[in-house]
């Protein structure tokens, strides 16, 4: 049911991305030839209004077509209508209307959170920081750490509980890069102490585990109708930073983070676990994965928003589009490389899920 869940929140979140291109378009007077979510042959399709909306086999996302694209298209080049006769601004704002989308709901989500479940005030918590998930051959995994396990002490330091615990620990990861640490932690009523090193990555310790509080979330009602606006607010903002500077570590560090990086099996796994907790856990999951896909898609990549929003400030900047076999390698180069990265991503994910771990131990 958790993964089903998780599935769900992907597919709407693409749903969404792709609706802000089309409606966009759409609002404009631009015309459209197609909607569809997923690559690959069609599972279901149907032509309303002249537009072909599909659901399609490989679930990596989904695209807007535009007649411009279709050589076969009926439609005269020099149509007013078409994406590439209109005006500079009315075509940045297509294109940066997915983006804009996922922001949106993003903030729409936390703001949702502060309604339906109140406002953030602490945890509810024992002392300890529990580890949520362990990237196989990674530092957590070679210390012994499982999922599960509750972190008591470090040091012989005893840990408090909620959020600050998990703070106080991440620091101390960070601050001994390759200097061994032992952890005491509870495991199913027993306490066993591990040797942990933490792998050096740009000079910071990094153990490749998920860390979260021991225990639940408490909410109270707000005071006034404007606080969950505020909260939302900052949630927002906070996330939004956070991920902006995960991605230039991944750009500036790449060597040191690239075995970090997630897709699509890991984001399912992660939603499919916070499912089974339910309350908050949701929200958070389904804004944070949206701000990425807003940040990643900004990114000046071949296929993605930014890579077309370069390609829109180039032609800007000369006065006239790229040649058509500029445009053609650029958009090729990037589709071979984002389905051969996405290949790569869902092996490796695949290959650390905890069931094909087992399988493999045997």
């Amino acid at each position: 049911m958790g993964v089903l869940t998780a599935l769900a929140i992907l597919a709407g979140l693409i749903l969404v991305h792709e609706a802000g291109h089309f409606f966009a378009a759409t609002w404009q007077g631009i015309r459209v030839s197609g909607f569809s979510i997923g690559f690959g042959p069609a599972l279901i399709e149907r032509r309303r209004r002249g537009v072909l909306f599909a659901l399609r086999a490989i679930p990596l996302g989904g695209f807007v077509a535009f007649p411009d694209d279709d050589e076969e298209s009926a439609i005269p080049a020099d149509d007013p209508d078409l994406m590439g006769n209109r005006p500079l601004a009315q075509r940045a704002l297509v294109i940066a209307a997915g983006v804009i989308a996922n922001l949106l709901l993003a903030w729409s989500v936390l703001l949702a959170q502060g309604l339906v479940l109140g406002i953030p005030s602490g945890f509810s918590t024992t002392p300890g920081v529990v580890v949520a998930a362990v990237q196989a051959g990674q530092a957590a995994a070679a210390s012994g750490l499982r999922p599960g396990d509750r972190i008591v002490a470090v040091d012989g330091a005893p840990l408090a509980g909620g959020q600050d615990a998990v703070m106080a620990l991440v620091e101390r990861i960070k601050d001994a890069p390759g200097r061994t640490l032992r952890l005491q932690a509870d495991r199913n009523g027993a306490t066993v102490t591990l040797p942990l090193t933490p792998a050096a990555s740009g000079g910071i310790g990094r153990i490749g585990a998920q860390l979260q509080p021991n225990g639940n979330e408490a909410y109270r009602a707000p005071k006034g109708p404007l606080e969950p606006i505020r909260q939302a607010n900052h949630d927002f903002a906070l996330l939004t930073v956070r991920t902006v500077e995960g991605f230039g570590t991944l750009l500036t560090h790449f060597g040191e983070t690239a075995s970090q990086v997630s897709g699509p099996v890991k984001i399912v796994e992660m939603g499919a676990s916070l499912a089974s907790q339910g309350g908050s856990s949701l929200f958070l999951y389904t804004a944070l994965i949206s701000i990425n896909l807003a940040v990643l898609n900004a990114l000046p990549l071949p296929l993605l928003d930014g890579g077309q929003f370069l390609l829109l400030l180039l032609e800007g900047v000369r006065g006239r589009p790229l040649p058509d076999r500029f445009q053609m390698a650029f958009m090729q180069s990037g589709f071979v490389f984002l389905v051969g990265l996405s290949l790569v991503l869902i092996v490796k994910d695949t290959s650390q899920l905890p069931v094909i771990q087992q399988l493999l131990s045997r």
